[in-house]
């Protein structure tokens, strides 16, 4: 078997992380294993796209780890062009609301 290069090395690292961070909340197994196959195709001369891609997989690590989040309800597909996040669940989109000031919970 021939020597990983560093990208390949960072990719798989990324993956295994984000695995462990995610194995305690609900759908992220899955979520994570689809957005890797998505993306798996992506040429190894497209060094930016890798790099966008290694950098969105690090911020959504952090988001994944932070105490916070409950479970991963999706990867945020935004419009062309835009940063693509992860989603709050519903329960933690109304529990932002309600903790506004000001707003009395409604929209």
């Amino acid at each position: 078997m021939a020597a990983r290069s560093r990208l390949q090395r960072e990719v798989l690292s990324l993956y295994r992380q984000l695995l462990r961070a995610g194995k305690d909340k609900p759908g992220s197994e899955q979520r994570i294993r689809e957005e890797f196959r998505r993306h798996a195709g992506t040429p190894a001369g497209d060094s930016l796209r890798l790099e966008f891609l290694l950098r969105r997989g690090r911020r959504q690590l952090e988001q994944l780890r932070a105490a916070s989040t409950k479970r991963l309800s999706a990867f945020g597909r935004a419009a062309a062009g835009a940063e693509p996040r992860l989603r709050a669940a519903p329960e933690e989109k109304q529990a932002l609301k309600r903790g506004r000031p000001g707003d009395g919970g409604s929209s």
